[in-house]
C-alpha cells in the first residue's frame, strides 16, 4: 500500500508531503518518518507516516493536515 510522511506545522498549519507510491510504500514512509524524527530540531513541526490509497483520501480522512500552505519538499 502507498504511504505518506507529512511534515506539520503545528503553529501555521504549513506542510511537506512526501508520497512513497507502491506496495513497500508504507514501509519505506515509515522509515522516512523515524529518519526524520531522529533529524528533527523543532519540536512544532510533527512528522505523521501514513497509510493511503491516494492523497486525496488522505486530504479527507486527515483534513486538519491540509489547512495551511503546501511547502516544496527538501
Amino acid at each position: 500500500m502507498p504511504g505518506f510522511v507529512i511534515e506539520y506545522h503545528r503553529p501555521s498549519g504549513d506542510r511537506r508531503v512526501h508520497a512513497f507510491p507502491g506496495e513497500s510504500g508504507h514501509r519505506d514512509a515509515l522509515k522516512y518518518r523515524l529518519a526524520l524524527e531522529d533529524r528533527r530540531v523543532d519540536e512544532d513541526w510533527e512528522i505523521a507516516s501514513l497509510n493511503s490509497d491516494s492523497l486525496e483520501t488522505l486530504q479527507k480522512t486527515h483534513a486538519r493536515y491540509f489547512t495551511g500552505r503546501e511547502l516544496q519538499t527538501a
